[in-house]
């Protein structure tokens, strides 16, 4: 079968499935990995379990445990419920997010024994 010449392919289909996942940079974390990091800190801090801190938000514990281990990616209503119930708002813990990643992009790279020279990951 001939293909017609005015045919494009899909964004997303068949073609593009077969290509290998991109990959994040080493050493620099997911937003979500880092979100869920810090929600799991602020529970922890209150003495709180999953079922407690989800009970407030609506979700259910295994959701939050999920969130919490960087394995969804919950909507920006479900991130501000989620911070409702630890007692802070969206863009608090938005922030909170920003200052984690922030820190760890500045953090220096440092070589092992007999490897390339040092790379110094500055931000300005």
């Amino acid at each position: 079968m001939t293909e017609h010449s005015r045919l494009h392919s899909i964004p997303g289909g068949r073609d593009e499935r077969s290509a290998p996942p991109r990959r994040q940079p080493e050493g620099e974390p997911l937003w979500r990995e880092v979100l869920g990091q810090r929600l799991r800190t602020l529970r922890h801090d209150q003495h709180e379990t999953l079922a407690e801190t989800a009970g407030r938000a609506g979700v259910s514990p295994q959701y939050l445990s999920e969130v919490e281990r960087g394995r969804k990616e919950p909507s920006s209503e479900m991130i501000a419920a989620l911070a409702g119930a630890l007692g802070t708002s969206l863009g608090g813990l938005t922030e909170q997010v920003a200052d984690e990643l922030r820190a760890q992009r500045h953090v220096a790279i440092l070589p092992r024994a007999g490897t390339a020279p040092t790379l110094l990951a500055l931000a300005a």
